[in-house]
């Protein structure tokens, strides 16, 4: 007869049982409500593993990875490769065009980056040190990968939290977001009408475009060398028209291995004792007053902006300078139509959202630079 105190049953405690639901509400987010299914779905059953008593998925012994999912923690994220090569991906993803047509959007996205600075004041004030401040501040870009690479640099103990945290809050951007443009805006300034149609880029534009932005970002700040790196050269490979197979690999298999390797890493940090602490509770509260701030900055940069421009903004595509692509360019897209059926905004806002992944990795690295 099976004696269950021979089992991972004996060992189940109030929160591993607890860490069992959150990862089952992460899949359940994921599954039935679609919210960034391809992160959540493996990150939550990885924290559903991880918090099965004696399935040793995270052991170290002598402070060498042992458990499956330790190993593929140290190799991917300890060392930080699965972070830098997504934005190698995420490059091969991206679409520079709206920036280059219209580069006033670039101010977009460096203004929703006050919501990364805020959460990092905050944070300072509620007793976290400089680093760990820092590392909780940049979940306000709402970038997992930067998030990951920056709190595995300066405060690896909350990575867990942190990671989460983004991918949470980028997977509920349609939820989040809404209500604060709303406050932050009046029906009027919604219903600004935009001309769709951008000015035609040039195939020379787009492909000195990562040449010359990863040079003058880099040169400027230095410690984002990796994150800018590899985001220019993804997208360099998608614009040069002679390494289409490099392209399609990077922004496709590539990317999706990556990212299931990501969600088993960041789940699989999250065992009961490492999550189910007052800190990283805290990260979490923490987390959702960067992403709104961010999204406020974004809206109150775009309205600001309005009072020196001839030809007016509307003023919600300040929303999209958080770096959840394109989540929060399809948001303002959604919430553009609903105010003023001829607005079509989905281009417009691609401008600041993908300037808000350049800005928070450019965040990242001064980050680095004064702390590193």
């Amino acid at each position: 007869m099976l004696d269950l105190f021979q089992t991972g049953f004996a060992g189940l405690t109030w929160g591993s049982v607890m860490m069992l639901i959150i990862g089952g509400g992460l899949i359940y987010l994921g599954i039935a409500r679609k919210m960034e299914p391809l992160l959540l779905v493996p990150i939550g059953f990885a924290i559903i593993l991880v918090n099965l008593p004696f399935g040793d998925l995270m052991q170290m012994v002598d402070g060498e990875p042992v458990g499956f999912l330790a190993r593929v923690f140290e190799s991917g994220i300890t060392t930080e490769l699965i972070p830098i090569f997504i934005f190698l991906g995420l490059g091969a993803m991206t679409d520079f065009g709206p920036i280059i047509a219209n580069p006033k959007t670039l101010l977009l996205g460096a203004g929703a980056q006050f919501g990364v600075y805020f959460a990092f004041f905050a944070a300072l004030f509620l007793g976290f040190d400089i680093n760990e401040a820092a590392a909780i501040g940049i979940i306000g870009g709402a970038d997992g990968p930067t998030s990951i690479f920056l709190s595995n640099k300066l405060a690896p103990h909350l990575l867990g939290s942190i990671a989460v945290a983004a991918y949470t809050y980028m997977a509920l951007v349609p939820i989040i977001q809404p209500p604060i443009i709303k406050l932050f805006t009046t029906k009027k300034e919604r219903e600004i009408y935009m001309k769709p149609q951008l000015r035609a880029v040039l195939p020379a534009e787009k492909i000195l475009f990562p040449i010359v932005g990863a040079t003058i970002i880099i040169l400027l700040v230095p410690k984002s060398a990796p994150l800018i790196g590899m985001f220019m050269l993804g997208n360099l490979l998608k614009e040069s028209g002679v390494t289409d197979r490099l392209a399609v690999t990077s922004s496709g298999a590539f990317i999706d291995v990556l990212t299931i390797l990501l969600g088993l890493a960041v789940g699989g940090f999250m065992s009961a004792d490492n999550f189910l602490r007052a800190d990283s509770l805290l990260v979490f509260g923490l987390g959702i007053v960067a992403f709104a701030v961010a999204t406020a900055a974004g809206v109150l940069m775009g309205r600001l902006m309005n009072v020196f421009l001839k030809e007016k903004i509307n003023p919600m595509i300040g929303a999209a300078g958080v770096s959840a692509v394109p989540m929060a360019a399809r948001v303002v897209q959604k919430m553009g139509q609903q105010a003023n059926p001829r607005n079509f905004l989905l281009m417009q806002a691609m401008g600041p959202n993908i300037a808000g992944v350049i800005g928070t990795a450019t965040v990242a690295g001064i980050f680095l630079g004064l702390l590193g």
